[in-house]
């Protein structure tokens, strides 16, 4: 087995130099990358002070100096992937100057773990060598293929383009041997049609005996789906704008989520005038005492918790074959960001907060959002989603689930509408306060009518709102 000593030489460990370990960063978080270093070595560094900005696929994060000393070595580069827990950069205790030692060259374990890599695949092609020829490395690219990639490619007759956009989990987005061969258990047949052809091939199902896996993909990380449309055509004056590392991770969460999950949606239009007029009474006398707005966001989480309680199949998540019922009811809300981008904050237990309480909470998530300050415990641990695509002056939309998630509400704009009431001397026309509430499901666990009674148990707690509620 090939050991780091072999290629480089590590500076020796003083008794009082320590490490600084990536600390957990929520649930489901297993590495980050390193955005850039705020200390240099040889840095002085109080207590708590930030040393590194690291990036993770929900928030960016800085890890803290857990004591006062010097910072003596950096273990990462700018753009390195390192695990939690992993060792980041190594600090001297205490405010003396670090002491004078011999140098020794010292390699960054990035790059160590690069030579340890590529020397292995060598070894395994070698292993594994056959008489087929090898695949022509795809032209105008800078991507590495090991050899044993290229040679299962060579062997399977995957073409140059095809390798191109199997999306790679090795280090600095490196195709692995796992990558491929996952790639070859879900690939078509090699395309010899026209890109029409292709394309409309792809949405044609197989033929009954080659099914053998399901319709939906489970898995718990995103993956991206490759194109097989036309190329874009530009045009003069057409602009091209590369996503941000955000935006490329909501769209592959998206994807993943619409492959994971068949998805209905269920629409309710709900009469909602007394928790409009409500509202307009009391919100004046609440901003003065508060100090903060009274929005309708709080309500309508209010009545999800309450609903949740009536109906608790909806608070599940699937794994495998599995249903795993929560105990605990976490809402995550959904919040535009100033840069255009999304991020759900989570409302923990959210069941046992009063509307005081769920008003601070909605009111301090928004704030810290749009401003770029959550950490990445305000976004884990959700059970339940709300999006509110009102806001954007939407009557209703189609909601994507947030998995792990099987269930997500969208509500759209409060709008007056002439509306038939039923009184005691007859039928008569009134103008009511309506909005629609849309309540996207995963079929493989929640069924048409869970679906469609919850949204109407969650329209019926926002109809029946008490005029004399105190906040």
């Amino acid at each position: 087995m090939l050991t780091r000593n072999k290629f480089t030489k590590f500076a020796p460990l003083t008794m009082s130099e320590n490490p600084i370990l990536v600390p957990k960063m929520g649930e489901s978080i297993n590495e980050a990358t390193v955005i850039r270093w705020l200390k240099n070595v040889g840095d002085k560094i109080e207590k708590d002070e930030p040393i590194v900005e690291i990036a993770t696929d929900k928030v960016d994060n800085e890890i803290p100096s857990p004591a006062e000393g010097i910072l003596t070595q950096q273990l990462f580069q700018d753009g390195d992937v390192v695990k939690v827990g992993e060792a980041i950069a190594m600090m001297q205790l205490g405010s003396a100057e670090p002491v004078a030692e011999t140098p020794v060259a010292v390699t960054p374990v990035a790059e160590v773990q690069r030579a340890v890599e590529q020397i292995e695949t060598q070894v395994q092609e070698a292993i594994n060598a056959s008489p087929v020829a090898a695949v022509a490395k795809p032209a105008n690219t800078n991507r590495f293929y090991s050899p044993l990639v290229m040679n299962i490619a060579s062997q399977e007759g995957v073409t140059s383009s095809e390798l191109e956009h199997i999306e790679g989990t090795g280090l600095e987005g490196r195709v692995t041997k796992a990558d491929i061969l996952k790639y070859l258990q879900h690939r078509q047949e090699p395309a010899t049609l026209s890109p029409q052809a292709v394309a409309v091939s792809v949405i044609q199902p197989e033929a009954p005996a080659k099914v053998t896996t399901p319709a939906f993909i489970p898995e718990a990380t995103p993956t991206k789906a490759v194109s097989h449309a036309q190329p874009i055509n530009l045009n003069p004056g057409d602009e091209i704008i590369q996503m941000d590392r955000v935006r490329k991770l909501i769209a592959d969460h998206m994807v993943m989520s619409m492959q994971t999950s068949p998805h209905v949606t269920s629409f309710v239009e709900a009469d909602v005038t007394n928790m409009v007029n409500w509202r307009n009474k009391v919100k004046d006398a609440f901003k003065k005492r508060e100090g903060e707005n009274l929005t309708f966001t709080p309500i309508f989480l209010w009545a999800i918790a309450k609903a949740i309680k009536d109906y608790p199949m909806i608070n599940v998540s699937v794994d495998g074959d599995k249903i795993i019922k929560k105990r605990n009811i976490n809402i995550g809300m959904a919040v535009a960001q100033n840069n255009g981008n999304l991020i759900v904050p989570v409302i923990k237990n959210a069941d046992s907060m009063n509307l005081l309480g769920l008003t601070r909470a909605v009111n301090d998530f928004a704030v810290r959002a749009r401003n770029n300050k959550l950490n990445a415990d305000d976004i884990q641990g959700g059970t339940y989603t709300l999006t509110n695509v009102g806001s954007f002056g939407n009557i209703a939309g189609t909601p994507v689930i947030n998995q792990p998630q099987v269930a997500i509400m969208a509500v759209g704009t409060i709008t007056k509408k002439p509306a038939v009431l039923e009184t005691e001397h007859g039928d008569v026309i009134a103008i009511r306060h309506k909005m629609i509430l849309s309540h996207s499901y995963d079929h493989r666990v929640v069924d048409g009518a869970l679906g469609g009674m919850f949204a109407k148990r969650v329209a019926e707690y926002l109809e029946q709102w008490d005029m004399n509620t105190e906040v």
